[in-house]
């Protein structure tokens, strides 16, 4: 399954108020993102750059993916290793810093994935294979900050 790999998404602009972009407080931040076969996702820009709190922004999108391909990629690193894994949640949390001019970036992004598994021999290979996911997160290579782990591993039934 090597090659490349192409993703689509509509971006689409829903917050003229009729005068467009014809000042910075003239206009809403709403978007709609789309892609086909999929439900629509209202979004917007976070709450201090005077966007829609209850959509999601570009910050929250950026850290759910890596959280999402984490726990993607440490499911499939489980398997290989013979872990059982019967429950998986994460808090994951991202810093961003604006540098005065109007820009930004992410300086860290920290996951805490907590990690049930069906037997107390696997907690010690559940515990490693968090660093071959992190090999293998297609997203946390692409970015240009760090992505640290916190996990905690628990056996079923010992909760």
């Amino acid at each position: 399954m090597w090659g490349e790999h192409r993703y689509a998404v509509r971006a689409e602009w829903t917050g003229s108020r009729g005068a467009g972009t014809s000042g910075y407080r003239d206009y809403d931040r709403s978007v709609t993102l789309s892609i086909a076969g999929k439900p629509d996702l209202a979004a917007s820009s976070d709450k201090p750059f005077r966007g829609d709190p209850a959509r999601w922004n570009p910050e929250d999108l950026l850290v759910s993916a890596l959280a999402e391909c984490h726990l993607l990629s440490y499911l499939h690193a489980c398997v290989s290793a013979g872990v059982v894994v019967v429950g998986y949640s994460d808090d994951a949390t991202g810093v961003m810093r604006e540098d005065g001019r109007g820009g930004g970036a992410f300086v860290e992004v920290v996951l805490r994935p907590r990690v049930v598994v069906a037997d107390a021999s696997m907690v010690d290979a559940a515990q490693r294979a968090h660093a071959q996911a992190h090999e293998w997160c297609f997203i946390a290579n692409s970015v240009n900050f760090p992505v640290r782990h916190e996990p905690t591993i628990v056996v079923a039934g010992s909760e």
